[in-house]
């Protein structure tokens, strides 16, 4: 029964449409006066008036379960969607769609001087579902950039107000390496790092799956990462971005690329430890915080020519080279040292050696 009812209301829908088409082309030919040359009377305008309301209503009826077809399928996406839609969304859409109107209701009053009301609605209406739907586009998917760009002036002009000379306070967005490394925490305790500390979602979700994963080593960096994680988040708060609101990084399945692409879209920094991460950074133009580079900038200065008292380790690749470390990690070759592993000596710094993996010192007994 319901069937036949929206069958029914489809058919009348389209008799409507045909009357409806049938004045707009009698305005037309009234207009230019074709109807007047042409000599059509009274009764031919009405079987014109009949045939395109059955005409129109003969296709509607045929087409009704089709249309039916395609609107139940159609609700299923809208339904699929709006699950996937962000409060943020929902929220800038609607605006969007409050500033579409508004222009399209001022640019409808170009069509107040027309005198038929069937082209004056049809035009109008034509406007304001263009103009609506712009505003709802443009708004849902650029919304957020354009709420982080005002909220950013916003505090630059109150960074600017309050404190002049105040350091860079861009978000830090933390990629999965530094936080199962560690040190960020301990960074973050001596208060270096200023501004948001940003966790995207797709980070947390990436460092889960490392903590449930079936090879132990994997799984116990993992769950050291959550601990780091927790701690950094109880003792200073962290943001945990939620990205499913980012049309922008649905379709980027590495991580990696939607970590800068993210640090691109909220101006930000990313903090890491990654090698390979850092270069590609440089090439798409995104700042990043590399704390092995700190690390390595931060070890003691040694120059040539200085002496130092080492504990000789183990052997080297060349012949006759022996091995020691300095506390904080950095490797120093000893040439003909080889018989004194084992034992602490006294060495000269004969050069140092700066390299993209850290800095190596090569040294000779005194």
């Amino acid at each position: 029964m319901l069937k036949r009812l929206i069958r029914i209301g489809i058919t009348a829908l389209g008799a409507a449409l045909g009357y409806g088409v049938f004045r707009l082309l009698r305005y037309i030919g009234n207009q230019t006066k074709w109807i007047e040359e042409q000599g059509i009377t009274r009764l031919q305008l009405d079987i014109a008036a009949v045939a395109l309301a059955l005409f129109f209503a003969f296709v509607f009826f045929m087409l009704t379960p089709r249309l039916r077809r395609t609107s139940s399928k159609l609700a299923k996406n809208v339904e699929k969607e709006i699950k996937h839609i962000s409060g943020s969304e929902l929220i800038t859409g609607t605006a969007g769609l409050v500033v579409g109107l508004l222009i399209a209701f001022l640019v409808s009053q170009a069509f107040v001087g027309i005198e038929n009301m069937y082209l004056n609605v049809g035009l109008s209406l034509l406007v304001y579902i263009v103009f609506g739907w712009i505003g709802v586009v443009v708004l849902s998917r650029r919304g957020q950039d354009i709420i982080n760009s005002i909220v950013t002036a916003a505090r630059k002009g109150g960074e600017k107000q309050k404190k002049p000379k105040s350091m860079d306070s861009s978000p830090k967005i933390l990629d999965t390496s530094v936080i199962i490394d560690g040190r960020i925490a301990d960074i973050m305790r001596t208060g270096f790092l200023e501004g948001r500390i940003v966790i995207p979602e797709f980070v947390l979700i990436e460092l889960q799956h490392i903590a449930d994963s079936s090879d132990s080593l994997k799984r116990n960096r993992g769950r050291r990462g959550l601990d780091i994680l927790k701690r950094i988040q109880t003792d200073y708060g962290i943001e945990i971005y939620n990205t499913l609101g980012e049309k922008t990084l649905a379709d980027i399945p590495e991580v990696d690329v939607k970590l800068l692409k993210l640090a691109q879209i909220m101006n930000g920094k990313v903090v890491t430890n990654d090698f390979n991460l850092n270069k590609v950074a440089q090439i798409k133009g995104v700042e990043v915080l590399n704390i092995n580079e700190l690390a390595n900038m931060l070890r003691a200065v040694v120059l040539p020519g200085e002496e130092m008292q080492l504990f000789l380790v183990k052997e080297g690749k060349e012949h006759g080279q022996a091995l020691a470390y300095l506390d904080d990690g950095t490797m120093i070759v000893v040439e003909e040292g080889r018989k004194h592993i084992g034992q602490t000596i006294t060495v000269i710094v004969s050069s140092v050696l700066q390299t993209a993996a850290g800095r190596m010192i090569f040294a000779k007994p005194k």
